[in-house]
């Protein structure tokens, strides 16, 4: 079997980087030898391969800093309107390699670090991934700080500087364990602490109303100390910044409570102040409730306001006073992007800075924060909904109590005037909830507080207008607004499959980088025997690529050219994992009932992360690993079934699994996954997609021809429909004997030998209580397999629609998606601008 190649090789071989010059690779290989001069110690003369990363880490900053100190001075001097994209989450993975990418750096580096005796891609591995998020929301957010750039707007990505990140994952016995994630231990070259810009943020406290105005007293104070992260655009020299806030306590924090005697356990008290930005918390649409989660939203929202408000009143025309007093103009020159309900706390707290500080009177500052904010939904899943207990808002934030129960009267007022009578209305769309626990929310501040609000696939936004604020969109369907989601295709194709970025930029050029509809042009090309050929070959070459790191990383031997089936995504019900256990199990019994029978080998890899108080989600995982570890021992088998758990599932492991993909599963239940964006990322590398038609699956089709995807399953009509009628999972387990079979075995303990009761939950869930109705699209679901089978036995007719995905997947680019934003939302327009590189002068 040929060895595959390695990215390093390959990469000699590649014209999308353009030739390094020898002056580029004499200066990187001068500053990497400084760098690691001065990283190494007088005591410690041998390098680590980590001092060696840190070197290249800092040598490539260095190309950074200059242009992100121009870029900064261009927008002070334009003084644009600028853009805040707040989010409790951001996933940014790794930042080396993608930080050459964008800055037309890797070849040099590549040759450089060559001559010196090392090898790139082993640098790079030992990066630690940024994961300061769940998934879908927290990666979106990351591709979105890529394109900002990209296009040139003057974009802030605000949030926290979370010490543990999504925590890793190991499988255990086949359970998942979690472990902490301490990704800054060895420290982290990207960021720049700011702490001439520490800010206060309040807590707890009382309010006091006066002549002069509402004050808000006896607060407990936390500092949020800023840490700056570059973000470049793709070859255009703009270097945006990402801030995170971390929490630090007050110096004289807790001590004026105690005597002298005391002075030991104040200091260690000030732990408390600093949790707020110790942990992200691992749910995935799903909401909990922790009064610690409810400190980490105000706390990124009240620091990022004060630098917003900042940051307004001293921007003017080169001017370093505060001249701006008059916030008439606010929304002209400040957007703020609420990513989900997490940031939600904007819109009170832009509300008291206005009303209580700046002494606005209440219907200018509503105008004022309502034309400033925007509010992205991301799920309309019931669970996933933010509704925070009054009596703890009560508790932490009484101004902010204040103002939202003022903000709702008015909303209410309003409301009851245009529909007299219509009580329920007003419960419905009320931002306060009465019953036992009296709750806010969030979702309606949000939609009350902004002038536009979107959805992220157009299946999803019209279930937002129909069902989830309906009684909003009838009020002011003018605010309502789709923006399917998008992927970086530096990321997510130029880094992650430098392979088939090269295959393109041979038929097309490198247009497409920036353009990705200029893949269109691969369409007339979709028969050529060459390109087939080309796509083919990149995609084997993957495939041995991945084969070799799981046969490292699990011990096991992969069949590389059988079918590589991936299921990755964090691990829920709505998600189905459950539909494609049932089908692993279908194809076993069947290489069982009649081994003779050529089969198509398939190697299915599910992957991703439990949140860790999600029982169903957990025994997941372990039927997975269960079914794995009796089908990848049955000798009938062989190696025509295989089944991969994919531990600690996270940005840097699906830069090396996608690529490597042949079919893509997005499996979810009709009417449940807002948009996805994995699929994104498997259609752009070429893999095909079996799906429902839900999220941007839907667009997908629409893009790429129905034809050239598998779609199969129940329509979010049909699942509507099922739900009126009643749904019996009984009825489907009756009718189908390979369903009944599958579940039974599952039940019995075929897969759990030692603890027959083990898979008991799952199975009483799919007879008795399931949300998601995996029988109803088992029958579909299992033919539409039999359909992927017999296409893969055609080689080239797979690579053919193969070919025709990838031509037709530029619309799901962030590059599309953020001019959307920009001109629909923001109202800002896009720039291809070059802001000269520091070497030359800005003139």
């Amino acid at each position: 079997m040929a060895k595959p190649l390695t990215d390093s090789e390959k990469r000699k071989q590649i014209s999308v980087r353009g030739i390094a010059g020898l002056g580029d690779v004499a200066e990187v290989r001068k500053s990497f030898n400084r760098h690691l001069h001065f990283t190494l110690v007088k005591d410690r003369n041998v390098a680590t391969p980590r001092d060696y990363f840190f070197a290249l880490a800092h040598t490539v900053r260095d190309h950074l800093v200059g242009r992100w100190i121009r870029t900064q001075q261009h927008y002070y001097e334009r003084d644009p309107k600028r853009i805040y994209y707040l989010s409790l989450e951001f996933y940014m993975g790794r930042t080396l390699q993608n930080t050459m990418v964008n800055l037309g750096l890797q070849n040099a580096c590549d040759e450089a670090i060559y001559q010196l005796g090392l090898d790139l891609e082993e640098l790079e591995e030992i990066e630690e991934d940024a994961g300061l998020g769940n998934g879908g929301l927290g990666r979106l957010a990351a591709c979105f700080l890529d394109s900002m750039a990209t296009l040139g707007l003057a974009a802030y990505g605000y949030g926290i500087r979370y010490e543990f990140g999504i925590f890793n994952q190991k499988i255990v016995n086949g359970w998942q364990v979690e472990e902490a994630d301490d990704w800054l231990r060895y420290g982290n070259p990207w960021e720049k602490a700011r702490p001439e810009y520490m800010l206060p943020v309040h807590f707890y406290g009382r309010v006091e109303h006066t002549p002069e105005g509402v004050r808000w007293l006896d607060t407990q104070v936390v500092l949020a100390m800023p840490y700056d992260t570059p973000v470049p655009g793709y070859k255009n020299n703009t270097v945006n910044t990402m801030r995170l806030w971390s929490a630090k306590a007050p110096n004289d924090f807790k001590l004026h409570d105690f005597n002298v005697g005391g002075y030991i356990e104040a200091v260690l008290d000030r732990n408390l102040a600093e949790n707020i930005s110790r942990v992200l918390y691992p749910n995935d649409n799903f909401f909990e409730g922790k009064e610690l989660r409810l400190k980490q939203e105000y706390f990124v929202v009240a620091a990022t306001l004060q630098d917003i408000i900042r940051r307004f009143k001293s921007s003017k025309f080169g001017c370093r006073d505060p001249v701006r007093t008059c916030f008439e103009t606010f929304p002209d020159k400040v957007a703020i992007q609420l990513n989900d309900t997490h940031p939600a706390l904007a819109i009170p707290e832009l509300m008291r800075i206005l009303v209580d500080v700046e002494k606005v009177d209440w219907d200018k500052a509503w105008e004022i924060t309502k034309k400033t904010c925007a509010y992205t939904n991301h799920t309309v899943l019931p669970e996933a909904l933010e509704r925070w207990p009054v009596s703890m808002f009560e508790k932490l934030l009484p101004r902010h109590l204040d103002i939202i129960y003022a903000i709702n009267q008015r909303h209410l007022d309003h409301v009851a005037a245009l529909f007299p009578g219509d009580v329920d209305r007003l419960r419905r769309m009320s931002v306060i909830e009465e019953g036992d626990c009296k709750r806010i929310n969030m979702a309606h501040l949000c939609v009350i507080g902004t002038h536009a609000v979107n959805g992220v696939a157009r299946i999803h936004s019209e279930i937002v207008k129909q069902s989830v604020f309906k009684d909003f969109y009838e009020l002011e369907p003018e605010k309502f607004q789709n923006k399917t989601n998008g992927i970086t295709p530096r990321r997510w194709l130029l880094l992650c499959n430098p392979g088939l970025a090269d295959t393109i930029v041979e038929k097309i050029g490198e247009g497409f980088l920036t353009d990705l509809s200029q893949l269109k042009k691969l369409l007339p090309l979709a028969s050529d025997e060459a390109l087939i050929r080309d796509v083919a070959k990149v995609k084997q070459e993957n495939k041995l690529k991945f084969s070799a790191f799981l046969e490292k990383e699990y011990k096991v031997k992969i069949n590389p050219s059988s079918m590589f089936d991936v299921h990755v995504k964090r691990i829920h019900e709505y998600k189905r994992q459950l539909l494609n256990c049932l089908h692993v199990v279908t194809l076993y019994n069947r290489i069982k009932k009649d081994p003779a029978r050529p089969f198509v080998p398939r190697t299915v890899m599910i992957g991703g992360k439990a949140a860790p108080g999600y029982h169903m989600a957990k025994m997941i995982i372990k039927l997975v690993t269960s079914i794995g570890d009796v089908v990848n021992h049955d000798p009938v088998v062989g190696d025509r079934l295989k089944v991969i758990f994919l531990e600690n599932y996270r940005v840097s492991l699906a830069e090396k699994v996608i690529p490597a993909a042949d079919l893509s599963q997005q499996i979810s239940t009709a009417g449940t996954e807002a948009s996805g964006t994995g699929n994104m990322k498997f259609m752009l590398n070429g893999a095909l997609t079996i799906g429902t038609m839900d999220g941007a699956n839907v667009e997908m089709a629409e893009e790429a021809g129905a034809e050239n995807l598998f779609i199969f399953g129940l329509r979010v009509e049909d699942v509507e429909a099922l739900d009126q009628k009643g749904y019996h999972a009984r009825e489907y387990y009756d009718r189908l004997p390979e369903l009944r079979q599958a579940v039974d075995q599952i039940s019995s303990g075929f897969f759990s030998p030692k603890e027959p009761d083990c898979f008991k939950d799952v199975v009483n869930m799919l007879l008795n209580h399931d949300r998601f109705k995996v029988f109803a699209d088992y029958e579909a679901y299992v033919a539409c397999q039999g359909q992927v089978d017999q296409l893969y036995r055609n080689p080239k007719e797979w690579t053919k629609k193969v070919i025709k995905n990838i031509a037709c997947s530029g619309k799901f680019s962030s590059d599309r998606t953020i001019t959307e934003y920009a001109r629909d939302i923001w109202g800002v327009e896009p720039s291809d601008l070059q802001i000269p590189p520091p070497n030359l002068p800005k003139d």
